[in-house]
């Protein structure tokens, strides 16, 4: 039986979890998980279920100690729905301002969009997704039904019913259900798409290779599990460190972008945003003129 951690081992471990988000965030507890099973960190942890509960209980102390930023955890799983009330007209121009974007994909000669199979990296990979304008689809496992019709008749729209191509980036658990998942998606998503739309599908992450050349962690397949009988180990995705992951996924999206469309839509869209505050300033005043 494993003994208890002293202080010294907890101020230790703490220590780890901080730097690993001070150095990227935000990260979901998972990925932070895999981040301290590195047999080289001076604290690690087990690979095992009572490993990532002991970091979900440091990450969870940390934060309401005032150690850990809340905002550097991420948790897509869980979220609140919210309605927006504004004060006058010149209210809501000056709060939507922040949220206007310029057509970046405007002048691309391919539509792109992103799925993942969890939640908990939907999370991770949000901002970058909102920052170069692309869909992001989590499937929650093997994809519903609906979902897949949706983002089908999406695709129709966006290529124009096959006037262009759509690049579907998908990210992944290499391990028996995860190799299946993004087959699921594709084969669903062709049942809906116009015959004349081209969709290509890229397995992003967790790829076999991948495994060797970042020395991921992995852990055996279940015995119980007859599907895709080739993976012996298996890896989730959240094993990718999260700025890796990130980073890898801008590139490839980028990769289909026009060569400087990013910095010049970015200087458009502020001039566009100042204008639009000035123009809520405006009419606020004139609204409380009226009054």
């Amino acid at each position: 039986m494993k003994k208890r951690r002293t202080k010294a081992q907890i101020a230790q471990l703490n220590s780890q979890i901080i730097e690993v988000l001070s150095e990227d965030h935000p990260q979901s507890v998972r990925h932070v998980y895999y981040r301290m099973t590195n047999p080289r960190l001076p604290e690690p942890v087990l690979k095992t279920e009572k490993g990532y509960q002991q970091i979900q209980n440091r990450t969870t102390i940390l934060r309401r100690q005032g150690l850990l930023p809340y905002g550097w955890i991420t948790d897509a799983t869980r979220r609140g729905y919210f309605v927006d009330t504004f004060r006058n007209a010149g209210d809501f121009i000056r709060q939507m301002a922040g949220l206007y974007r310029g057509d970046l994909w405007a002048n691309a000669d391919t539509y792109v969009e992103v799925w993942c199979e969890s939640r908990s990296i939907a999370g991770v990979i949000e901002d970058t997704c909102r920052d170069l304008a692309v869909s992001l689809y989590p499937a929650g496992g093997f994809s519903s039904l609906t979902l897949a019709y949706e983002a089908a008749q999406y695709i129709n729209i966006a290529t124009r019913n096959g006037r262009k191509p759509a690049h579907v980036i998908y990210i992944g658990d290499y391990d028996p259900a995860g190799v299946l998942i993004d087959r699921s998606i594709d084969t669903e998503l062709r049942k809906h798409l116009n015959s004349a739309v081209d969709m290509r599908f890229h397995r992003l992450a967790i790829t076999e290779e991948q495994i060797d050349l970042y020395d991921l962690p992995t852990k055996p397949r279940k015995e119980t599990d007859r599907r895709a009988l080739h993976i012996n180990e298996t890896v989730e995705a959240e094993a990718m460190p999260a700025g890796m992951l990130r980073a890898m996924l801008r590139n490839e999206i980028e990769s289909f972008l026009p060569e400087g469309a990013l910095q010049a839509i970015k200087e458009a869209e502020l001039s566009e945003r100042d204008g639009l505050i000035s123009l809520g300033a405006a009419m606020g005043e004139n609204w409380c003129r009226n009054d």
